[in-house]
């Protein structure tokens, strides 16, 4: 119908977010958002991962002037420009950028196996694409603390109780659930939904810009260190990190 529906489609690897697949997912996703057959759009991946994190096997040689150069995380930030609604459709992991990408939409419909985590502190660096910042305001500051500092991660029906997530339903159901309310949302008057869509967003995110440009900064600033290397070396060599605080 008027949907538009986008699967990330990289099961090998849990749907990890490389450069091609986030730049696949934004064509797709500005596509759908000029096609004027198309009223709302869903994002899922599937049921064991929505996505499990940014690709750490890409970012692990990087440098800072590399990440800052190719800027990794501004496509993150385009899924923000989409006027019409986006609803994520969430089974399993959504680590990471994962999460990030989903703290990016609109709405999210969640499967009761639904897990929501920002483990970067894990690989020696900070969520860079909106995660301290987008998560505080999803759920709180003492709960955003504890996920990104102590790698706490939500299930899906503590996703619901803090307001992270609309709604948590089977398994079996969250994809046709995601389409249902974006099929709900798409046949109402076009004008009004962006409208509406643009001014919530507004009153969530006015000063979000300046948080979202330092959290980035920070970000990349943490590839020059020992303990960023070492903890995406760890991660890729699949052992514990040691840490040097250097």
């Amino acid at each position: 119908g008027r949907v538009g529906l986008i699967t990330l489609n990289r099961p090998q690897a849990l749907n990890a977010l490389n450069n091609q697949l986030m730049r696949e997912l934004m064509d797709a996703l500005e596509a759908f958002d000029k096609d004027d057959d198309i009223g709302a759009m869903v994002i899922t991946g599937n049921e064991k991962a929505f996505a499990a994190g940014a690709d750490v096997k890409e970012m692990a040689v990087k440098t800072t002037l590399q990440m800052m150069d190719t800027d990794h995380v501004a496509v993150f930030g385009r899924i923000r420009t989409i006027q019409k609604p986006v609803i994520a459709a969430v089974s399993g992991w959504a680590l990471g950028g994962g999460c990030e990408v989903v703290l990016s939409c609109d709405m999210i419909i969640a499967s009761d196996s639904a897990k929501f985590g920002q483990p970067e502190i894990n690989l020696g660096v900070i969520p860079g694409a909106g995660g301290t910042q987008r998560l505080v305001r999803a759920v709180g500051k003492a709960l955003a603390m504890e996920m990104i500092l102590n790698n706490r991660a939500l299930t899906a029906q503590e996703a619901l109780h803090y307001g992270l997530v609309n709604r948590v339903v089977p398994v079996g159901d969250y994809l046709n659930v995601a389409i249902l309310l974006a099929d709900e949302i798409a046949v109402r008057a076009p004008l009004a939904v962006r409208a509406a869509k643009r001014m919530i967003n507004h009153s969530s995110e006015s000063f979000l810009a300046d948080g979202l440009a330092e959290e980035k900064q920070v970000f990349y600033n943490l590839f020059a260190s020992e303990d960023r290397k070492e903890g995406m070396q760890a991660f890729v060599e699949k052992r514990k990190p040691e840490w040097t605080g250097k």
